[in-house]
C-alpha cells in the first residue's frame, strides 16, 4: 500500500467524519422531528412536556434494553427474533407465579431465569447442532409465543402490588427521567464495555467478519455465540418483567412485535445486519429514533398496525442502503488499491 493510497482514506475531515456517522444522521433526525412534532401536532406536549418526555422514554426502554444483546447477536452474523415472545412469555410466567403466591422477587427471578434457558436452547441449535440462527429463531419465536398464550389463557394478572408498579412507572425526583432509564444505563454500559472494550467483544467482530479467520485467531466461536444468547434470553425475560410490572398487567401478548422495532433500531443505527461492523451507541440511538417516530404516530393517533408497517418499511429501507453502501465501499477500496 502507498503513501498516497493511505492518504486517500483518511482525506475527510474529521468533522465530516463524525457528522455522516449514522449515529449523528439519526440525532438530527430525531431533532428535526421533535421540532415538527412540537410545531404541527397540537397535542403534542399535553398535558405538559415533562410528561410527553417520561412517556417516550417509557415506551422507548423496553426496546433498547432488548436490543444491548441482540447487538452483538447481530455483529457475529446471527439474529434472535425469538426475543419479543421470550418477553411474553416471561410477563406470563411472572403473573401466573405471582398468583400463584410465588413472592414478587422470586417470580422476577424465576421468569428471568426461563428467558436464559430458551436462550440456552437457542444457543445449542445454533452452535451444537449447527442450525441457521434465523430458522432456530423464527421456529422459537413461534413456540414460545404460543406456550405465553396458552398459560394464561385470555385472562391477564393485574393483582400486582401497586407500590411496585407505581415506582417503576415513576420518574427521579424533579427530573421527567423514568428510573427504569437507570436499569438500561447500567445494561448499557456493561454491554458497551463488553463489546467496544474488551477481547470478548473483539471476537464477537472478528466472528462477524469471518468466523474461519476469528477461528484461527484463538477465538472460541461456539462458545462466544452460545453466551451472547443466553444473555439474549435472560435480558428479554427482564424487561418482559419489568414491561409487566411498568403497565400492571401480566399476559402472553405482551412485547408482540418488540424484535421488528430493536432489530430496525439496531440497522438503522449502522450495525451491519451481515456482522462485523457497528457499534452499540448507533443502535441505541436508532432505539431513540423509533421510539421518537412511534410517540409522534401515537399522538397523531395513528394505530398500531400503520406503525408496524412504517417500521416493517424504514428495516427495508435501512437494509437496502447498508447493501448499496457496502458495494460502494468495496469498489472504492479495490479501486484504491488498483492504483
Amino acid at each position: 500500500m502507498t503513501v498516497e493510497t493511505t492518504y486517500r482514506r483518511h482525506d475527510r475531515p474529521l468533522w465530516r467524519r463524525l457528522l455522516l456517522r449514522p449515529e449523528a444522521i439519526l440525532i438530527f433526525a430525531i431533532i428535526l422531528i421533535v421540532v415538527l412534532s412540537i410545531i404541527g401536532i397540537p397535542n403534542y406536549l399535553r398535558p405538559n412536556p415533562g410528561y410527553t418526555f417520561t412517556t417516550l422514554l417509557l415506551n422507548a426502554v423496553p426496546i433498547l434494553i432488548l436490543l444491548l444483546p441482540l447487538t452483538l447477536i447481530i455483529a457475529t452474523g446471527e439474529i434472535d427474533i425469538s426475543v419479543g415472545s421470550i418477553l411474553g412469555l416471561s410477563s406470563a410466567s411472572f403473573g401466573l407465579l405471582f398468583e400463584a403466591g410465588v413472592p414478587l422477587p422470586l417470580a422476577a427471578v424465576l421468569s428471568v431465569i426461563i428467558g436464559g434457558l430458551i436462550g440456552a436452547v437457542n444457543g445449542f441449535l445454533v452452535t451444537i447442532v449447527g442450525l441457521p440462527s434465523l430458522a432456530v429463531t423464527i421456529g422459537m419465536l413461534a413456540l414460545v409465543r404460543g406456550i405465553a398464550v396458552g398459560i394464561l389463557g385470555t385472562t391477564s394478572v393485574t393483582s400486582f402490588p401497586p407500590e411496585v408498579t407505581s415506582f417503576v412507572r415513576s420518574s427521579i425526583p424533579g427530573t421527567p427521567v423514568p428510573w427504569l432509564i437507570v436499569v438500561f444505563v447500567v445494561l448499557a454500559i456493561v454491554f458497551g464495555v463488553l463489546l467496544h472494550f474488551t477481547a470478548f467483544g473483539r471476537g464477537v467482530f472478528a466472528i462477524g467478519l469471518s468466523s474461519e479467520t476469528a477461528a484461527f485467531s484463538g477465538v472460541n466461536v461456539n462458545r462466544t455465540k452460545f453466551i451472547l444468547f443466553v444473555l439474549s434470553g435472560l435480558t428479554a425475560a427482564l424487561v418482559g418483567v419489568l414491561f409487566t410490572l411498568q403497565y400492571s398487567n401480566a399476559i402472553g401478548s405482551n412485547g408482540n412485535g418488540f424484535e421488528l422495532r430493536a432489530i430496525t433500531a439496531i440497522v438503522l443505527g449502522g450495525v451491519s445486519i451481515w456482522g462485523g461492523t457497528g457499534t452499540l451507541l448507533g443502535a441505541i440511538v436508532g432505539g431513540l429514533f423509533i421510539a421518537t417516530v412511534n410517540k409522534s404516530l401515537q399522538v397523531l393517533g395513528i394505530g398500531d398496525d400503520a406503525i408496524y408497517v412504517i417500521t416493517g418499511s424504514a428495516l427495508i429501507v435501512s437494509v437496502v442502503i447498508a447493501s448499496v453502501a457496502s458495494v460502494i465501499s468495496t469498489r472504492r477500496r479495490v479501486t484504491t488499491s488498483a492504483t
